[in-house]
């Protein structure tokens, strides 16, 4: 199945609706879902483990009043959430105080359960396409039984298209060399700084018929600014000096050009033949409206050969020139 229209390759990635690293409210969570279809967003990306299901619930809430046929919704197997016993805040970087607690299970029941959990989270007749979230540590458990679970609901009609989503990119590149997937969800590995997917996983999508929705293009944050911030995360961690120093040469590049540094970060990854389109993660109808407008930006193709002629970009991106 074709996952973004061939007018818009933007998408909504909806961690930050499950709290991510901060607080969104209800009302903010569904303003922010109803701003990404204004723009003309038609994907939507959730999962169990963004807020321990909030994120599912409130991009459900967002998405109610849709014509169901007119959005590709996309969630994830891996983790089931369950209620406790008492109340805890949870430890894995979302601002959320709840009973619900996350455990891994990548078995047929397990996947079965997760995506019927979803549905009646989101409130949906349906999930368009299932990712495997996370399985680094759990590939064996992955590849035996919750791709063949995942292949045969597609194969039932159930759901449309299938794949994985995933921090690294050489598992991605075993999944889609070993596995009859039909997508990968491509964290922060193909990006302006970091574009090391080009060794491995999107020669072999092109080479296997596997789209990419490249996620994570702001690398967590160091180039969400035009300038790098004080304490601004690579990968979720504190980037280091030598990074941020680079990240600076490369918005000088950008500024010389009248191109903002986030600009040619969101433009990026949308150059490469394999990359089907990109999800942004957004928690206010403003970052989605600054986004989009971002999108529609123009760069100028000396921007990229300058970026290249600097050493600042690996000569092998694909960029317009």
């Amino acid at each position: 199945m074709k996952i973004f229209p061939d007018d818009q390759r933007v998408g909504l990635g909806g961690a930050p609706l499950g709290n991510l690293l901060g607080e969104v409210s209800d009302a903010e969570a569904v303003a922010t879902v109803n701003a990404a279809w204004d723009e003309g967003w038609r994907y939507f990306d959730t999962a169990p483990h963004y807020g321990l299901g909030l994120a599912e619930e409130r991009l459900g809430a967002g998405l109610r009043d849709k014509p169901r046929d007119e959005y590709v919704l996309s969630s994830k197997v891996g983790r089931i959430i369950y209620t406790a016993d008492s109340a805890a805040s949870d430890d894995e970087g979302f601002d959320i105080s709840t009973t619900r607690r996350r455990r891994w299970d990548f078995s047929r029941d397990g996947v079965l359960q997760s995506i019927e959990d979803s549905l009646h989270r989101i409130g949906t007749d349906r999930l368009d396409v299932v990712f495997v979230h996370d399985p680094d540590d759990h590939y064996e458990e992955a590849v035996a039984t919750a791709f063949p679970t995942l292949i045969e609901l597609r194969e039932q009609g159930v759901i449309g298209a299938i794949g994985a989503g995933i921090n690294q990119s050489a598992m991605l590149t075993r999944f889609v060399q070993e596995i009859d997937i039909d997508v990968i969800m491509l964290a922060g590995r193909y990006t302006l700084i970091d574009p090391d997917g080009l060794d491995d996983v999107l020669p072999a999508c092109l080479a296997n018929d596997v789209q990419v929705v490249a996620v994570g293009i702001f690398n967590s944050g160091l180039m969400s600014q035009p300038r790098p911030a004080p304490g601004a995360t690579f990968n979720y961690a504190p980037a280091d000096q030598t990074l941020v120093d680079k990240v600076n040469k490369v918005a000088d590049v950008c500024e010389s050009h009248g191109v903002t540094l986030p600009t040619a970060a969101l433009a990026f990854p949308l150059f490469h033949p394999a990359v089907a389109g990109i999800a942004v993660g957004c928690r206010t109808p403003e970052e989605v409206r600054t986004n989009a407008a971002l999108a529609r930006t123009d760069i100028p193709t000396a921007l990229w050969t300058d970026l290249k002629t600097a050493g600042l970009l690996r000569p092998d991106a694909v960029t317009p020139e």
